[in-house]
């Protein structure tokens, strides 16, 4: 089961594994992308439009064995603790929540970057609702006409780990990554198959990381 699946990328690729995928977005207009993306690639994934917050009751209350979040999710959520909480209530006993993002540093560090080292401007630990206005579209090209304010919530290592652990998960696996899908710097070496790194000599530090955690049995 995938929550803030956008338009269905990486729902689509575990239904090409062989999973019964179900994928949830607030957005009917991801939802709908969604669906098509699907249809063209020939899987059977379906798609539920809904507040994560609101996923056990849209999702009818059943459960499942993997609840996947994907990259670029929780910067969207005020409120991580209870985004666990709803994860855990989804999940079957021996269940696994699988949650990938962009590092926090990675997020809160400038647009505009020096010639060597890393330059932060943003919060890399809560502190309320950060707005943005901005008339670029959410993929980074084109110009929106409307809605062109954001919000967005900063959410540090501490807060996800305390996040899983509280609502009742056990920690299986926790990887700090040195890729992203997302070329967030101007230079960032091209690894192939959508994913970048850093360019040679630069520093190694992370880009993304991962949680994985089961629900007790």
């Amino acid at each position: 089961m995938g929550k803030g699946s956008h338009i269905g990328t990486d729902t689509i690729c575990l239904a090409r594994h062989g999973a019964r995928a179900v994928g949830l977005d607030l957005s009917g207009a991801s939802i709908a992308a969604a669906g098509d993306l699907a249809a063209e690639c020939a899987v059977d994934v379906e798609y539920v439009r809904s507040d994560v917050y609101n996923a056990v009751e849209a999702l009818d209350g059943r459960r499942f064995d993997v609840v996947y979040t994907g990259k670029g999710a929780l910067c969207w959520l005020p409120d991580l603790h209870r985004w666990a909480r709803v994860a855990a209530e989804l999940l079957r006993p021996g269940g696994v929540l699988y949650a990938i993002d962009f590092h926090p540093l990675v997020q809160a560090a400038a647009d505009e970057q020096p010639s060597a080292g890393l330059l932060l401007d943003g919060n890399y630990l809560s502190a309320g609702a950060e707005r943005y206005d901005s008339p670029d579209t959410y993929a980074g090209e084109g110009v929106l006409a409307e809605s062109t304010v954001t919000y967005e919530w900063a959410h540090g290592l501490d807060e996800v780990l305390d996040a899983v652990l509280s609502a009742g998960l056990r920690l299986t696996g926790f990887v700090e990554h040195d890729v992203s899908c997302w070329p967030r710097f101007p230079g960032m070496a091209d690894l192939g198959d959508g994913w970048y790194g850093w360019p040679a000599g630069a520093p190694r530090l992370p880009l993304m990381f991962s949680v994985r955690a089961e629900k007790p049995a």
